[in-house]
């Protein structure tokens, strides 16, 4: 992955974004040698967001699962009949 500074990623902004856009190359800015942005694709991006989005979903099937194995928890089929949803 290619390392700009803030400064030179300004200085040659066009340029950056022609390296990510076209190029699809992978830019990380730093500010006084800090990692403080990622300048990425936008397909680099989508697949991020799709990917964080599966794994939130995974995340709260996950709690979902092991709140139902705590006691005093009410079978699903169970709380269908009592709302009326059978």
């Amino acid at each position: 992955m290619t390392r700009l500074s803030v400064t030179e990623a300004r200085q040659h902004f066009s340029k950056t974004v022609r390296r990510v856009s076209v190029a699809k190359e992978r830019i990380l800015l730093e500010d006084h040698g800090e990692d403080v942005a990622a300048v990425i694709p936008v397909d680099d991006l989508k697949l991020l967001e799709r990917l964080i989005e599966e794994e939130e979903d995974r995340l709260d099937v996950e709690a979902a699962r092991e709140a139902l194995k705590e006691p005093g928890s009410i079978p699903y089929e169970e709380v269908r009949k009592k709302l009326g949803l059978d």
